[in-house]
């Protein structure tokens, strides 16, 4: 049995290989490299599936009775002690147009929570690790989320589902809410990313609907042990896999969630996709 740092030390050259598999893919893409799936904005590229490999291949080998739930390859063994979950390319968007902010992401799941974590950002060679009980660190210097206290000096960090056009609750409404009401708001495109830059103190806080569980998982470590807050908008919800997020420190997440349920209906958001039909 391996000890948590144990882990965490085996788990980072995966994502680094991963990344370097990215890197040599950066900026060369051709138009047979890149497809969609369910939407035409959700993207996957060859880059993607290499990454993938290389992370389920490595994890495999190193701990064979674990599960993974990955994004490109789907799910296995999701009933073992420990889940991987995988998101080889978080910003796939991003990186079809060379823009930077991509990264990485990788988590272990244990009795429903994160305990070992690594976000990679190969372009901007920057990596968040985290483990239970240890602190986060970016590139080995530990960090901490924001000292911002107050939500008119703060900023904030969102995103926006693929499927917008489709989905009831797709966080225009949210955005709008929020919109007067802090210094700024970033759209990044790797919620993995927002993530690792709130754990860092860069963003002050962060929400998002629809995630995926492999979006979250590993930023939502890496915050946690930054000494911040992760949880479901509507407080108590299992923030992983109920596709709602917010993250922050304490203070920041009570002030954005005054603003985004003020005058809601009891069950806001809208966990499931409810499509407008025939769209």
């Amino acid at each position: 049995m391996y000890s948590l740092p144990e882990v965490l030390q085996q788990i980072v050259p995966i994502a680094h290989e991963a990344g370097a598999k990215l890197m040599d893919w950066h900026g060369r893409l051709a138009a047979p490299d890149v497809t969609s799936k369910s939407a035409q904005r959700d993207l996957v590229t060859s880059a993607d599936l290499a990454a993938e490999k290389i992370i389920v291949e490595r994890l495999r080998a190193a701990f064979p009775n674990d599960g993974m739930f990955a994004e490109e390859s789907g799910t296995s063994d999701l009933d073992a002690d420990h889940i991987w979950y995988i998101d080889p390319l978080d910003g796939t968007t991003n990186f079809v147009h060379s823009l930077p902010m991509f990264c990485v992401s990788i988590a272990r799941v244990t009795a429903g929570q994160p305990d070992v974590a690594v976000v990679y950002l190969p372009r901007l060679e920057e990596t968040f690790t985290a483990s239970t009980g240890a602190g986060c660190a970016l590139n080995g210097a530990k960090v901490k989320v924001s000292n911002s206290t107050h939500l008119q000096q703060s900023l904030l960090a969102t995103g926006f589902p693929y499927r917008r056009h489709l989905l009831a609750e797709n966080n225009l409404e949210n955005f709008n809410r929020l919109f007067l009401t802090q210094q700024g708001i970033r759209r990044m495109g790797s919620a993995a990313a927002d993530l690792a830059y709130i754990a860092c103190g860069r963003l002050d806080a962060f929400w998002e609907l629809h995630l995926g569980p492999y979006d979250v998982a590993a930023g939502g470590l890496l915050v946690r042990e930054a000494g911040g807050v992760v949880d479901t908008i509507e407080s108590g919800g299992d923030w992983i896999h109920g596709k709602s997020i917010i993250a922050g420190s304490a203070t920041l997440v009570q002030q954005m969630r005054d603003v985004l349920l003020k005058d809601r209906a009891p069950g806001y958001p809208p966990l499931g996709d409810r499509e407008q039909a025939g769209v």
